[in-house]
Parts: structure tokens; C-alpha cells; sequence
């Protein structure tokens, strides 16, 4: 087999396959990593440019669908229990029931669906792994504009405007990035063989 043809990323073994300890060290990691992306951001409107795509997006193909799925609902659970570890150190069901709500959900989904197509063989090559990615934040921008335009009650125009255009610069610089990153992510997640 030629360089050329190895996939990106090793075949996943499956996370349900990870000794606790390891599954424990991954999302706490993973917490960890979405807490201090959420602090990276940038105030625009309603909701703020974060830099959360980035790790929700690694963790789906370096993970799984299912650890993805326990750290990203281990995040959201800490955080609407208080932790002040949502963008800005807002913490709270209030911030879940707001205008960035939707998108919090969307990164659970976006977790679990890119972890499911990594699964897929969809870790073989950049170009796959940048698809999926794009479809993972297709997913987030879905279910956050639906939640976005209910929470202000606005035309379409208004809630694409507020939440769509100003992300997709920063969002296609952040698939970019998590393709660059996946290889070394993949294999500090996994642990030796």
C-alpha cells in the first residue's frame, strides 16, 4: 500500500472498546478543550463566533460517535448545572433556552453524525474528512438558525444574516484546521494499540 492510500486517520477501534480510564481521560479532555474554545470568540449579535466547531468536529472522528456523544453531552450537562464554561462564562439552562441554544444541540448531533461517518470510512482521505466535516457544521448552522429565528421570532433574511454569514470564513478556516490536526488528535484520543 502507497503513502498516498493510507487513510488520514487509523481505522477507529470502537470507543466502547476504550478502558474507562482512557473514556474518562477523553472527556474530561474534551470538556476541557470545549470550555476554552467557547472562550475564544468574537461578540457579533446574538449568538458569538466561537471556536467550538473545531474540537466538537475532532472529537466526532477521533472518537466515535459515542464517546463524541458523552463528551459533548458531559459539557453541556456541567455547564447548565453552572459551570461557566459556555461562551463568555455564561453558564445555565437560560443560555440552553437562548439564542445560542440550538447550536449547543447541534454540536451534540454534529458530534455524533461525524463520528458515525468516520466509522463509515470516512477518515480514508483529507477530502472525506473535510465532507463530513462541512456536513457536521451544515448540521450545527440547521438546528441553530431553526432555534435562532423561534428565540427572536424573525424573518429568514434577519436569522441568516445573525446567524449564518458571519460564521462561514471562520468555519471553513476551522475545518481546514481540524483536517491538519486530526491524525495527531486521532492518535493521543486512542491510546496505544
Amino acid at each position: 500500500m502507497s503513502a498516498t492510500s493510507l487513510p488520514l486517520v487509523p481505522a477507529l477501534r470502537p470507543s466502547w472498546t476504550a478502558t474507562l480510564p482512557r473514556q474518562l481521560v477523553v472527556v474530561l479532555g474534551g470538556v476541557t478543550a470545549l470550555a476554552l474554545f467557547a472562550q475564544l470568540r468574537v461578540e457579533i449579535g446574538p449568538v458569538p463566533i466561537t471556536g467550538q466547531t473545531l474540537p466538537v468536529l475532532l472529537l466526532g472522528f477521533a472518537v466515535g460517535p459515542r464517546l463524541a456523544a458523552s463528551t459533548v453531552g458531559a459539557y453541556l450537562a456541567v455547564a447548565i448545572a453552572g459551570a461557566p464554561i459556555f461562551s463568555g462564562g455564561a453558564a445555565g439552562w437560560s443560555t440552553m433556552t437562548g439564542a445560542t441554544g440550538g447550536y449547543l444541540v447541534g454540536f451534540l448531533v454534529a458530534a455524533v453524525l461525524v463520528g458515525f461517518l468516520a466509522e463509515r470510512g470516512w477518515h480514508r482521505d483529507a477530502g472525506t474528512v473535510a465532507a463530513g466535516m462541512v456536513i457536521g457544521n451544515l448540521v450545527i448552522y440547521a438546528i441553530g438558525l431553526l432555534w435562532l429565528k423561534s428565540v427572536l421570532s424573525v424573518d429568514w433574511a434577519t436569522t441568516i444574516s445573525a446567524g449564518l454569514t458571519p460564521f462561514l470564513v471562520g468555519d471553513a478556516l476551522k475545518v481546514a484546521i481540524a483536517v491538519a490536526l486530526l491524525p495527531a488528535v486521532a492518535r493521543h484520543a486512542d491510546g496505544p494499540r
